[in-house]
């Protein structure tokens, strides 16, 4: 057995896309996912599956959440090393003094990822875009609603990725490591 997250992307942001946790739970249980957990109410979800890859599990959940729940969204599936080189890759936490304020982004394929280097040579007033191997980051001091570097970062992925903040993606270190 494999250690994955599941990162849906919209999910409980606003009044569209609402999923209960305990129904997204149940979900996954029933596509044969065991020792499922989830972190906040905003679709992660840590789970166990027999070793694919995560493109596949993701196409799965998705495809399940949109049958079974009726509710279209993106999913980005990752595995506990992704997500540690991930957690290693981050070349801006030396100034990212609020992990709320630094977002990541997580794609589905590396190609989508590449798209996202001319935002790291733009220049952004205080804000800083990183890409890097597994992951896109940026740091929004002034916070990330107000990022015109989460924007363009998250245009850019298009249907391909979603981003969480920097505390979240620690939290899914832990529980993926537990």
């Amino acid at each position: 057995m494999a250690r994955y997250v599941a990162l849906l992307r919209g999910i409980n942001v606003g009044k569209a896309k609402r999923i209960a946790m305990a129904d997204l739970r149940a979900l996954l249980e029933s596509l044969g996912l065991t020792n499922v957990r989830t972190l906040l109410n905003s679709g992660n979800a840590v789970f166990d599956a027999p070793a694919e890859p995560p493109a596949k599990l993701a196409a799965r959940i998705q495809a399940a959440i949109a049958r079974k729940l009726g509710v279209e969204s993106l999913v980005v599936v990752k595995s506990a090393q992704d997500i540690a080189a991930i957690v290693a890759g981050n070349k801006l936490k030396a100034i990212a003094s609020n992990p709320s304020l630094l977002l990541v982004a997580l794609t589905i394929d590396s190609e989508a990822l590449a798209k996202l280097e001319p935002l790291a040579k733009a220049k952004w007033k205080s804000e800083v875009v990183h890409v890097g191997k597994h992951a896109a980051y940026a740091w929004c001091p002034e916070g990330s609603l107000n990022s015109k570097a989460g924007v363009a970062l998250l245009r850019d992925l298009a249907d391909t990725g979603t981003t969480r903040n920097w505390g979240t993606i620690q939290k899914l270190d832990e529980m993926l490591r537990d």
